[in-house]
Formats: structure tokens, sequence, C-alpha cells
């Protein structure tokens, strides 16, 4: 832990789109609390192009992220890679760096019962749920507070529409892939990602294709779920299904079940790629009303999310709109800061990702049973 107030070191690993589109403008941005020291990502055209844009000196450019965590210099690492994060967060938790790890933290419940342990040593790791530090969201649980809290639901409706990528990402202006990524080092994380899916969700692709899913988008709902009723106490229904025959490889998703007060969810992520834009709902419904949240695109920095408050006020239907332009994802970054120099625990840290899989690999399981898909690994116990 460093004192309150000091700006911290971060090496930054991974310069995919997230990086590149918000994470790497925000710590910018935020110049009064971070300080970028360190790049990595497997492109040394990628290393090079913004490790120049943000002044990183070319000693601290990596084409290997477990070299920059173990070569130190820093006070804490962000964890933007693909696959799972499991490994490097090990790492960086090892070294006593804090991390801040986008999702997912980890395929397996093994890796996240191995960041348990090292995460008990003192550093501190927090899962980035940006929608859990929005301020219409904070709105939202406050009201629900005031409320009565979590018994007050009656049910949570989740509709995810989600757009393409290209669509989401337009205004973005972002460079081309890049190609010098080395071959044999893709086919070898290609690899491990196989093996850790295997002893996840087991070999059956439906099963593999629904859990990435699941752990990759769907888990930012099940993060709203467990700030506002706690994680789903069972999963009932599990259904997937494609657009068309010609349609997308990644099908639509429905999900239902049971909260831990009996309350219902239902979730629906609809893969939806020539949509016009990225939307997601999320409705809290309970006895005298309803809490609406509407995100717009996560990419699209400082668009309000609006929450619609909906009671009853002289006899009729009253509603109310919150919105705020305050960005999740800075929001995000001072609660990583406090986490570091302050010791203020995240609202997802080791615990709370790891029950995010282990809700992910039920879900999988159910799909199983309904469908008759082989499912392995730890999803079948």
């Amino acid at each position: 832990m460093t004192e309150p107030g000091k700006r911290i070191r971060i090496a930054v690993a991974g310069l995919g789109i997230i990086a590149r589109a918000v994470h790497l403008p925000l710590l910018q941005r935020r110049g009064d609390l971070f300080e970028i020291v360190a790049l990595a990502d497997l492109s040394p055209s990628r290393v090079t192009e913004l490790g120049e844009r943000y002044g990183v000196e070319p000693a601290r450019r990596y084409t290997d992220a477990t070299r920059m965590v173990t070569d130190g210099g820093c006070d804490a690492v962000l964890l933007a890679t693909s696959g799972s994060h499991g490994e490097l967060a090990a790492l960086a938790l090892r070294a006593g760096l804090p991390v801040l790890c986008e999702k997912p933290l980890a395929y397996t419940l093994a890796e996240t019962a191995r960041l348990s342990e090292l995460g008990a040593g003192g550093a501190g790791l927090m899962v980035g749920y940006m929608k859990q530090y929005d301020p219409a969201v904070a709105e939202a649980a406050r009201l629900l507070a005031e409320l009565g809290g979590a018994e007050r639901v009656h049910a949570v409706e989740v509709t995810v529409l989600h757009a393409g990528g290209d669509r989401q990402l337009r205004f973005a202006n972002l460079s081309p892939a890049a190609g010098d990524v080395p071959a044999k080092e893709m086919a070898r994380l290609s690899g491990v990602d196989h093996q850790l899916l295997d002893a996840a969700v087991g070999a059956d692709p439906g099963a593999r294709t629904l859990y990435q899913i699941l752990i990759n988008s769907v888990s930012h709902d099940l993060s709203l779920l467990r700030l506002f009723t706690g994680a789903p106490a069972t999963v009932e229904q599990v259904a997937t299904w494609p657009l068309a025959p010609d349609g997308p490889a990644e099908p639509s998703v429905e999900i239902s079940g049971r909260l831990p007060g009996g309350a219902r969810y239902g979730i629906r992520w609809l893969n939806l790629p020539d949509y016009p834009a990225y939307r997601e709902t999320v409705t809290l419904h309970h006895a005298r009303g309803s809490l609406e949240l509407v995100f717009p695109s996560p990419y699209l920095l400082n668009a309000p999310t609006t929450l619609t408050v909906v009671d009853e006020h002289g006899g009729g239907e009253r509603r109310a709109a919150y919105r705020s332009v305050t960005e999740a994802f800075e929001q995000e970054l001072v609660a990583f800061h406090a986490m570091v120099t302050a010791g203020t625990a995240p609202l997802t840290g080791i615990a709370e990702g790891a029950a995010d899989v282990r809700t992910s690999q039920q879900v999988v399981r159910r799909y199983g049973e309904l469908t008759g898909a082989a499912i392995g690994g730890e999803a079948a116990s």
C-alpha cells in the first residue's frame, strides 16, 4: 500500500481495443493519479506506436507481459490481455503488485483459488466491472436501500442488444489490427486457452461458446445482480439460438432463475451484429414501482447512463430520470487508486470474480442438462 494521494506508476499489459479506446486515454486524463510507466503487447509496432503517444521510454516497452511484470519499476498493473488473466494476475500478486484486471478474471475456479491464496498475502485485485461504478448504478443502489433493500425486489429483467464491434467503435478511429504478432506465440496462447476451457466446461463446442459469452460479456450483468440482489441462487432455464442459419457464429442467450430472496431474474443477451447501436437495459421491479437503467455503448466515454425511477405520485404514475456524464471507467480508476493507496476494498475482488465464474459454470451445466450436450471439467461437478 502506498500513501493516500500518491501518483501511481502503472504498467499496462494488452493494447487491444479496450486499452486503446478507454484505459490509456483515461489514465492520461487522470494524470493526477496515474503515470503510465510501462506497456506490453504481442505486437512490436503497437507497443512502439502507443509508447510514443503516451511517453513511455523505449526500455519499458515490452512484447512479453510476463517480463514487464517481473521487471518491476511500477506500483500496480492493469491487465487487458485477451483470454484468462489467471496466470498474469498470479505473477503480479506474487511480486506484491496490486492488479486491475479486465474480465474475465479467469476461466477456471482452480485459477481463482490460487489467486485467493496469493491475494491473502496483501496486494489487492480489482476486477474491471466498470458498470458497478456508474453514478446511475450507485443512485439506483441508494434508492433500493431506501426502499428496504434486495428483499423488496420482485424481479430483475436484463436485455442486452449486442451490436457488432464495428458499430460500437465507429467513433474511435482506431488503427487497424496489427499484422506483426508472432504466429508461434499466438498459437501457444490459443493452446493455453483451449486447455483452460477443457478444464472449465469440457470439449462441447456449444458449451464452450456459451461459456465465453458468459465470462466475457454477461459477467457484467452478473456483477450488477450481485450488487443489487446477490448472485443468482438457481439457474433454471438456459437457451441459445441463432439469428438465422447463416447468422453470426455466436448465438443469442437467455437465462433465468431465482435470486437469493426469492425474486426472479431473466437475462436476454441478443447477438445482433447489424443492430444500429449497443444498448443494455437492467430493470428492477418492486411492489411500488421500478428502477430502470439504460446503458449506452461502453466504449463511448462520458455518454450518460439513464436511470428512470417509476413510482406512484398523486394517485398516478410518476417517472423521473437521473443522468450523469461522469464516466464509469474513470470512477473505476479512482476506486482502484483508493484500493492501492488506502486499502479500500473493491466492489469486485477475487472472491466476487470467482462467484461469477461459478455462476457461469452453473449456467453451462444447466445448458447440458437441457440440451444433452456433454459437459466436462469443473462445470460437470
